[in-house]
């Protein structure tokens, strides 16, 4: 950092104001530069339709973004209320870990248990009930642990969307803060119990 071609240029968290041909503008100033790198992996907190590039809709033409306007609203991360048959890999309110690989694979466990249940019971749709959203919420809140604190006083970065404030939205707006394995378990005794606990199914008449 301490030669001459290089200069830290402190946006005070709120980012670039915008790229031009000749490079990325701060505060009105233009920062002329040869090669622009896109850190875009570090986007893990901001909406979840804004990086999947689009905004699914649900019943009633209600879109993610609407739904989720308060933050996420999910079962395990996977399924969420008002989107029957949506099936969400991602770590909003899921799992997380440093092997990004298990964790999708898990999740891809998961998901696929989930559809071959719906095959085999005649199951039309399925999502999950509001009030089993609001109790994954607290197994997420109850796991979070001294990350809480830090989170409440964090400065603006992408743990926090660059807020560096906590919002309803960014409140629910988390992963499961427990180590990927106790997360995978979880999702594991959900399916082994059988019964589809906090899911709304739909079944084919008959």
């Amino acid at each position: 950092f301490n030669r001459p071609n290089v200069h830290l240029v402190d946006t005070e968290g709120r980012g670039v104001d915008r790229i031009t041909e000749n490079g990325p503008v701060v505060d009105g100033v233009e920062y002329p530069v040869d090669l622009l790198v896109f850190a875009s992996g570090f986007e893990v907190t901001t909406d979840l339709d804004h990086r999947l590039g689009f905004d699914p809709k649900g019943r009633d033409g209600v879109t993610l973004h609407e739904a989720w306007s308060k933050g996420p609203r999910t079962l395990h991360g996977i399924l969420s209320g008002g989107f029957p048959n949506l099936m969400i890999m991602s770590t909003v309110q899921a799992g997380f870990g440093t092997n990004f690989v298990h964790f999708l694979a898990k999740s891809a466990e998961h998901i696929a248990s989930l559809i071959k249940t719906c095959e085999d019971e005649g199951i039309l749709t399925i999502e999950a009930t509001s009030e089993a959203e609001e109790e994954w919420l607290m197994v997420l809140y109850g796991v979070l642990g001294n990350a809480a604190g830090y989170s409440a006083a964090c400065t603006p970065s992408y743990y926090n969307s660059e807020q560096g404030e906590v919002t309803e939205a960014s409140a629910r707006n988390l992963v499961y803060f427990g180590s990927l394995l106790d997360y995978a378990e979880q999702l594991e005794r959900w399916r082994n119990e059988g019964h589809l606990v906090g899911a709304k199914v739909v079944k084919a008449a008959g």
